[in-house]
């Protein structure tokens, strides 16, 4: 029985989701070590912030962290020819970023937002990594909890990791949505025939009725024909800015009027917490792998690739 938990251990947890408990008791079992051969675990911080605010993900990492957490730097790790923000990178530029991180191909990976935000950008670093098949990935729920919970964190400046190698995987193209695809939803909004695709649009409300401003100059808000209005701060228990339980986000869910068994594509300013609603979309069972996309390009794309004449940005009271 022993070595069957042991080896559960090395190869995950038991669900996407992890708490502050589980984590701290892995580590103890199975630390990061530079000599053993074995899958480790490692906490991963993918700490972000909106680019109008004045803090930065790598400070907070040095401000606070879990022991021996490697830093993921989403503004960094990125596609770096195109227009838009943190756009995928391709996958020799993802081998490259896990290689310097010193994460290895079976590593179990736990990834981990800040204490500020609660769940924020872990989720998306976390999709990053399944994209790119990295099949031991989960999410801590959360470092909020962690650091109010009492578990060991540490500060200070990034310490070398050694790099390892890590294989150029493939890219899972089919759970990334594209600017075309999300289009061809907008303008199948309400005719016969159509797919019936649900846009998660997480946003702020303020921001969907285009009452609110973006946080980027000069981009329009508004929303997508036909998208909801779902807002990630939603999917979230308002004090400790965790995963609620599956029952509750699945009841969250029904009251938005997503249906659980048509495809769904999660839209937001920049593909950051749209990963927030996928996430919260797994937890509930809501649909597939194959049937949720995430709109990599979101709303800041959208805005500055549709054309006034096609009437694509809408806004409301």
């Amino acid at each position: 029985m022993a070595a069957a938990a042991a080896a559960a251990g090395r190869r995950g947890f038991s669900s996407y989701l992890v708490t502050p408990k589980e984590l701290n008791a892995a580590l103890l079992r199975n630390p990061p070590s530079p000599i053993s051969t074995d899958a480790r675990v490692i906490p991963l911080c993918a700490a972000w912030f909106l680019p109008n605010d004045e803090r930065t993900g790598i400070q907070a990492f040095r401000e606070q962290r879990i022991p021996k957490a490697r830093f993921f730097d989403i503004d960094k790790v990125i596609d770096r020819r195109s227009p838009y923000p943190h756009m995928l990178p391709d996958a020799k530029g993802f081998a490259g970023a896990m290689s310097e991180l010193g994460v290895r191909k079976e590593d179990v990976v736990v990834v981990y937002d800040t204490k500020e935000l609660g769940i924020f950008s872990a989720p998306r670093v976390g999709w990053t990594l399944r994209l790119f098949g990295h099949e031991n990935v989960h999410i801590l729920n959360n470092f909020k909890l962690w650091v109010d919970e009492g578990y060991p964190t540490e500060s200070g400046e990034l310490y070398s990791v050694e790099c390892c190698p890590y294989p150029i995987p493939e890219l899972d193209e089919a759970r990334v949505a594209t600017f075309e695809q999300a289009k061809e939803v907008a303008l199948d909004y309400n005719k016969e025939g159509a797919e019936g695709v649900q846009v998660l649009d997480a946003r702020p409300h303020g921001r969907f009725t285009g009452q609110a401003p973006e946080p980027r100059e000069g981009l329009s808000s508004g929303h997508m024909p036909g998208s909801i209005s779902l807002p990630f701060s939603e999917l979230l228990d308002p004090a400790t800015k965790a995963f609620p339980s599956p029952e509750k986000l699945r009841s969250i869910l029904s009251k938005k009027g997503v249906d659980p068994n048509k495809p769904i594509i999660s839209s937001c300013g920049t593909g950051v917490t749209a990963c927030v609603v996928d996430a919260a979309l797994e937890v509930a069972g809501y649909g597939t792998p194959e049937s949720r996309k995430v709109y990599d390009g979101s709303w800041t794309e959208w805005a500055q690739r549709v054309q006034p004449s096609e009437n694509l940005i809408l806004k409301s009271e």
